[in-house]
């Protein structure tokens, strides 16, 4: 049984769809009610056990609620998948607390609170695999444009995924995390519009092009899956050779 946070698009959705084809059953957890249902529904119809529900990450109650009721329906949780984030990119001195706070609270706090929530009932069968969403942003200073919320918070996901999996590997949980680079999909939707940056972008990716949402994907399911027993802690870039440079 999985788990997967902001499952109702994007790499979400990609990492969804790549878990039921290898015959996991998935619970989707996203706070837009529209696109969660609309994912579960295309689930369902291509024979998936399937399940939806509305919560907003950053919600204790909400998050430690829906894990207890996926575990109580399936009787275990064996991956979870923390992939909701946001992004708010405006400069240092132009970004309000609010705006910072909000995305600490999804983007680091969201993951925390579904990390140990998914460690609950892991821990009780003594197995289990955790893939955080990273971003290349975490490893890096970008300097494209300013973003330091995103890339402050993507850098505390990093070694909160390296913390966790030191304290829970003699208990069998496994704690990893992606580090995408430029991703098509809706969260990119407001730099697509600019043709200069979409071609800086191109130009400073080794491999010259955007990832596809299925390439993230892919690389989560490797890390949630028994392929990867002996991979614990690790940062998986999946760049186009941007971190390489």
């Amino acid at each position: 049984m999985a788990i997967v946070t902001g499952g109702g698009n994007g790499i979400g959705r990609a990492t969804a769809e790549l878990l039921v084809e290898a015959g996991a059953a998935v619970a989707l957890i996203d706070r837009d009610e529209r696109a969660v249902e609309k994912t579960k529904v295309a689930l369902l119809a291509a024979g998936a056990q399937v399940e939806a529900y509305i919560v907003d990450v950053t919600d204790e109650a909400a998050i430690e609620a829906s894990f207890a009721s996926v575990d109580q329906q399936w009787g275990r949780l064996d991956i979870l998948v923390n992939n909701a984030g946001i992004s708010i990119r405006h400069p240092t001195m132009e970004l309000s607390l609010a705006d910072w706070n909000n995305v600490v609270a999804v983007n680091m706090t969201g993951v925390f609170l579904g990390c140990r929530a998914a460690a609950r009932h892991m821990l009780r069968h003594g197995t289990g695999s955790i893939v955080n969403t990273a971003s290349i942003m975490g490893l890096s200073g970008g300097g494209l444009y300013p973003n330091v919320s995103y890339q402050a918070t993507k850098g505390g996901v990093v070694n909160m995924t390296r913390a966790l999996a030191i304290e829970w590997a003699r208990q069998g949980i496994r704690v990893n995390a992606v580090a995408p680079t430029w991703v098509k999909t809706q969260f990119i939707a407001s730099l697509t519009t600019r043709p200069e940056l979409m071609a800086e972008i191109a130009r400073v990716t080794p491999l010259g092009r955007l990832a596809e949402p299925d390439e993230i994907a892919a690389a989560v399911l490797f890390l949630a899956s028994p392929a990867a027993s002996m991979i614990t802690g690790h940062i998986l870039a999946v760049d186009g050779g941007f971190l390489a440079q």
